[in-house]
C-alpha cells in the first residue's frame, strides 16, 4: 500500500539502496572507491576510471536489471551466465559469462598470517552440470510449495557458493541471486533497503555461518540451518529498517501535496488514464484533490484532457505528438 501512497518518498529510498548495495557487496570483496565516485557511478554521471570502478559499474548494471526485470529472469543456467557476463563486462574481464576453467579454492587467512584452504569447490568440468541440477532442483521445490521459499533460498545460495562456478565474482553473484530469488518469491524489501549492507555489517557472522553450513557438503551431509537462520535474521532486519525509514520518510514528507502525488503517477504512466485510475493508484488523496491536481496539470500543459462526460480521459502531452 505504501508503494502506491508514497511514490516520491520511495524513489529516494530506492536510490539510497542502490548506492549502499553496490558499495557494500563490492567492499566485502575488497573492491572500493570514494563515496563521491560511488554516487557518480551509480547515478551514471561518470565512466569508470579503473578496474575497481568497472566492477562497481557492473554490479550497478546487474542490480538494475534485477530490480526492473526480475519477473522475466528464470532461474536457469543461461541467465546466471548472462548476469555474470554483465557483472564483469564493464571491467573488461574476458571470463565474464563463462564458468571457471581452473580449480578454485575457498581460503582463510589465519591470525598468524597463514593461508589455509577451508573448502575445495567442485572441479571445473563438473560445474555446468552442477549449476543445471541446482537450478532444476530449486524450481521443482518452489513449484511443489511444500517448503517455504525463505528456507529454500538460503539453501540455493549455499549450494551455489559450494559449487563456486566462476573464476571470480562468486560472492557478488550470490548476493545478486539472493535479491533475485527474494523478488521472485514476492519479497521486495531489497529494492528499498540494501540486503548487501546488512550482510556487510554482520560480515564476520556471515563467513562463520557459511563455513558451518558447507561442512560435509560433498558428502551431502552438510547442515544448512546456520546459514538459513542467518539469512532470515538479515531479511527481518531489512524489513524492520524499511518500516523505520517509511515512518521517518512519511513524517518528513508529510507536506507532500495531492498535486505532487498525482504528478508523480502521471509521469510514470504510459498511454491513456482516467481520474478513477488516478484515485486507485493515489489512495491517500481525495477525489476533489485528485481532480484539482489533474486540472492544474492540464493547465500547465503536462497532460491533455480528452473526451467528454463519462468518457473523459487524459494523456501526457508528449504522447500526443507521436505518430
Amino acid at each position: 500500500m505504501f508503494v502506491c501512497q508514497k511514490p516520491i518518498q520511495l524513489d529516494r529510498l530506492v536510490e539510497i539502496a542502490k548506492i549502499q548495495s553496490s558499495e557494500s557487496s563490492n567492499r566485502i570483496e575488497g573492491i572500493v572507491t570514494t563515496g563521491m565516485r560511488m554516487k557518480q557511478l551509480i547515478a551514471e554521471k561518470s565512466l569508470p576510471r579503473n578496474r575497481n570502478e568497472g566492477e562497481i559499474v557492473g554490479y550497478r548494471d546487474v542490480l538494475n536489471t534485477i530490480h526492473e526485470n526480475h519477473a522475466y529472469i528464470p532461474i536457469r543456467t543461461s541467465y546466471i551466465l548472462q548476469l555474470h557476463r554483465d557483472l564483469m563486462r564493464p571491467a573488461g574481464l574476458s571470463y565474464g559469462g563463462s564458468f571457471k576453467n581452473v580449480q578454485n579454492y575457498i581460503n582463510e587467512i589465519r591470525p598468524d598470517g597463514r593461508c589455509i584452504t577451508r573448502f575445495t569447490p567442485i572441479a571445473p568440468h563438473e560445474t555446468s552440470a552442477a549449476v543445471d541440477a541446482l537450478c532444476t532442483a530449486y524450481e521443482q521445490a518452489i513449484a511443489k510449495e511444500t517448503i517455504d521459499a525463505l528456507l529454500l533460498i538460503p539453501c540455493f545460495i549455499i549450494d551455489f557458493l559450494c559449487i563456486h562456478p566462476f573464476n571470480d565474482g562468486n560472492g557478488r553473484m550470490s548476493r545478486l541471486l539472493t535479491l533475485l530469488l527474494l523478488y521472485k518469491s514476492g519479497y521486495c524489501v531489497g529494492k528499498y533497503v540494501s540486503i548487501e549492507r546488512q550482510i556487510e555489517k554482520t560480515k564476520d557472522v556471515y563467513y562463520d555461518v557459511l563455513q558451518a553450513s558447507d561442512i560435509g557438503w560433498h558428502e551431502e551431509m552438510n547442515d544448512s540451518m546456520p546459514f538459513i537462520r542467518y539469512m532470515l535474521s538479515v531479511i527481518l532486519a531489512c524489513y524492520t529498517k524499511f518500516e523505520e525509514r517509511v515512518d521517518l520518510t512519511s513524517r518528513a514528507c508529510a507536506s507532500s501535496t495531492a498535486y505532487d502525488i498525482v504528478k508523480k503517477y502521471v509521469e510514470a504512466k504510459i498511454g491513456e488514464f482516467t481520474s478513477a485510475e488516478v484515485l486507485a493508484n493515489c489512495p491517500t488523496i481525495g477525489r476533489s484533490s485528485a481532480l484539482s491536481a489533474l486540472k492544474k496539470l492540464a493547465e500547465e500543459g503536462i497532460i491533455v484532457r480528452q473526451g467528454t462526460g463519462k468518457k473523459v480521459f487524459y494523456i501526457k502531452s508528449d504522447g500526443c505528438n507521436e505518430s
